[in-house]
């Protein structure tokens, strides 16, 4: 029998242990080879050396997380003792809890509705994957999560997500500065769930290493993209030449989502758009996927799937 006692330093006890011990109750549960005896800022484990080792490696996960994000949840506890990984930027995705990253605020990102769960399965069994459905269903954010979660793994080197630069009702002209900053407020809904996931100073330095790329669609024309996880967003508002050609861009060891609402088109009149089309054609063939999502999949406020009921029942 072996015993050790570990001071934790620089902790809150009540934070860190939970309320009446919640998450040592937890931590009992995980291992129950070994008893857990949790006092002040310390804790005594006593039992199979080979068990405490291990204890030791998952307290030491639980720390860093606790250090980093100033909280300690019992969701978070469970999450951070089933997965393989030993730091957080190892974290993987894993079958029984779902956890693709976690925020910046520490918040772990999952998929929550049958839909997202379908886009997850999808997207790793096929490499090219169509996500179609109204706004607010959590499309993009999904996406941009699971490219985060691969190039974590290392399964590809960069990161790819393109939007058309297509008017709502509003003209680039009409926006002031230079091309880039025209065309910036098209790809911020982009950049907004980047910034949830990845810290601001490490998402600029991927940047500007090029780790992570954001263009227009007519960016991708010319280019073969090798390698990578690339996100289309807006799809909606590609023509079909545009997709076509986005589409005919996959390269070796590259994965495709594309995403889309083909309820919000903001093309010319008469101008088809080519996530439609591309529906209609590749459904139902090897390879690729189509995960379509409803209202039933809206995370953001209550009133929006309300909304989008109201707006399908009168288009019907």
């Amino acid at each position: 029998m072996y015993e050790k006692k570990i001071h934790l330093n620089n902790i809150n006890p009540t934070d860190f242990f939970g309320v009446n011990d919640l998450n040592v109750n937890i931590l009992r549960d995980f291992f129950p080879k070994i008893r857990i005896v949790a006092r002040g800022s310390s804790i005594k484990v006593i039992g199979d050396e080979d068990e405490i080792a291990n204890f030791e490696r998952k307290l030491k996960l639980l720390l860093e997380f606790y250090n980093r994000y100033h909280r300690l949840t019992s969701e978070d506890i469970q999450d951070l003792l089933s997965t393989s990984s030993d730091t957080i930027e190892e974290v993987g995705i894993a079958s029984d809890t779902g956890v693709l990253v976690y925020g910046v605020s520490g918040k772990p990102i999952k998929p929550k509705t049958i839909h997202q769960k379908e886009l997850v399965k999808a997207f790793y069994k096929n490499d090219l994957v169509f996500a179609i459905g109204p706004a607010g269903t959590g499309k993009t954010y999904i996406a941009i999560a699971l490219a985060l979660r691969v190039l974590r793994d290392r399964m590809v080197q960069r990161i790819i997500l393109s939007r058309p630069a297509v008017e709502a009702g509003e003209k680039l002209g009409f926006l002031p500065g230079d091309y880039k900053e025209k065309l910036d407020p098209y790809l911020q809904a982009l950049y907004d769930a980047l910034y949830d996931m990845v810290p601001g100073r490490k998402l600029e330095m991927l940047m500007a290493e090029r780790v992570i790329q954001i263009a227009p669609l007519a960016y991708m024309r010319g280019r073969t993209l090798s390698n990578a996880i690339v996100i289309l967003d807006e799809a909606q508002n590609a023509t079909k030449g545009q997709l076509k050609m986005f589409l005919t861009r996959m390269g070796e060891n590259s994965k495709f989502i594309v995403t889309g609402d083909v309820t919000q088109i903001d093309l010319p009149d008469k101008t088809q758009s080519g996530l439609r089309h591309a529906y209609q054609r590749l459904n139902g063939v090897e390879g690729i996927s189509f995960v379509m999502f409803d209202q039933r999949d809206v995370v953001r406020h209550p009133l929006v799937k309300k909304i989008i009921a109201l707006y399908d029942d009168q288009e019907e």
